[in-house]
């Protein structure tokens, strides 16, 4: 087989391998030859927490209750908070851009709908992630460097 044919199969390969995943890139590197495959979809990159569809349930609780229920209740599971945020990917989460730089988020900031709060390294991929609303960082779930599973609250945003 020519090594054009080889390339193109490679390269078809790679498509098919990133089109089954949550992964924006593939590269791949042998002595002289390199290849890389990567979408070019921004939500790719900058993932938003998905929804939480069992929160609103929570939500919709009558105004009667009172109002340490729903702390007391974030405290003991963090993942039925209705400000969670879950891990998207497996990974390893990073609080900053850089070792030498300032985390993204600090607890009591104030964060905008899109703004970055933490990186997830997945398959040497940086990942940023995004917070899917606007509030005020009520806890930081996540150690960084520490490896992160899917699902896994990374922060509360209120």
């Amino acid at each position: 087989m020519s090594k054009l044919k080889e390339y193109k199969e490679l390269i078809r390969e790679l498509a098919e391998l990133l089109d089954k995943s949550t992964l924006s890139e593939i590269e791949v590197e042998e002595e002289d030859f390199r290849i890389r495959v990567a979408r070019d979809v921004p939500s790719a990159v900058n993932y938003t927490a998905p929804a939480m569809t069992h929160a609103a349930p929570a939500m919709a609780a009558p105004a009667a209750a009172p109002a340490a229920a729903p702390a007391a209740a974030a405290a003991a599971n963090p993942a039925d908070h209705p400000g969670a945020v879950p891990s998207p990917m497996v990974g390893t989460a990073y609080a900053a851009p850089s070792p030498d730089s300032e985390a993204f988020i600090k607890v009591g900031d104030k964060v905008k709908e899109g703004d970055t709060l933490l990186i997830i390294e997945a398959m040497k991929v940086m990942n940023q992630i995004s917070s899917p609303k606007s509030g005020t960082v009520k806890e930081i779930l996540f150690t960084d460097a520490q490896p992160v599973e899917f699902g896994e609250v990374l922060c509360i945003i209120e």
